[in-house]
């Protein structure tokens, strides 16, 4: 059974929504960046919202689990539910972000117990510089790119013949593949056996 999605007539994205974002997306990052190192802490002592770390730790969680469930939704073709799963996902990872950023206002950069030497310090210092750290840059953009996408319809079209779609789909796991075709038809739906 085809589903109807309402498409814009004009598939194109504006240059100026795409540079808004990255530059939002950079203002975040600098943000970010000035209140770790150069923003002294508001409670050095420690005294106020002293559950943000765990609040932090919750909403990562639950935005786990709608990545997950957005995944098995998608897999099984159900794609209300898919954005459902990801707009929820979005909601809390942006919740997080605030959650965040306050816990850095007031409480600074945490201090490690260990020796700031050694192979431990230096492993640590690997995963939170050389992979952490850029990929949080790289990885916002590209949410609130894929976000708007999203939320303005524009998907992109294919031009896979139906067996290297299938192929494809055979090796995704998926039992359904909704195609977009070229022409301005509805969705088309290919059921794999």
């Amino acid at each position: 059974m085809p589903i109807n999605h309402p498409r814009p007539a004009n598939l194109r994205t504006p240059p100026s929504v795409i540079l808004g974002i990255l530059g939002l997306s950079a203002a975040a990052s600098a943000l970010i960046c000035w209140l770790v190192y150069f923003h002294a802490p508001t409670d050095v002592a420690g005294t106020q919202l002293r559950w943000l770390p765990m609040v932090n730790a919750v909403l990562n969680a639950l935005s786990t689990i709608a990545l997950v469930t957005g995944l098995r939704e998608i897999r099984e073709c159900r794609i209300l539910h898919h954005r459902a799963s990801m707009f929820f996902a979005f909601l809390f990872s942006s919740i997080f972000l605030v959650t965040y950023l306050v816990n850095f206002t007031l409480h600074g950069e945490t201090r490690l117990h260990i020796a700031h030497t050694g192979a431990l310090w230096y492993s640590y210092a690997f995963v939170l510089f050389a992979t952490h750290i850029p990929l949080a840059i790289i990885a916002l953009p590209m949410i609130l790119i894929t976000f708007f996408f999203s939320l303005t319809g524009r998907f992109p079209r294919t031009s896979a013949s139906p067996l290297d779609v299938s192929h494809l789909a055979l090796r995704l796991g998926l039992r359904r593949l909704y195609l977009l075709p070229a022409s301005r038809h509805p969705l088309t739906v290919f059921v794999i056996p």
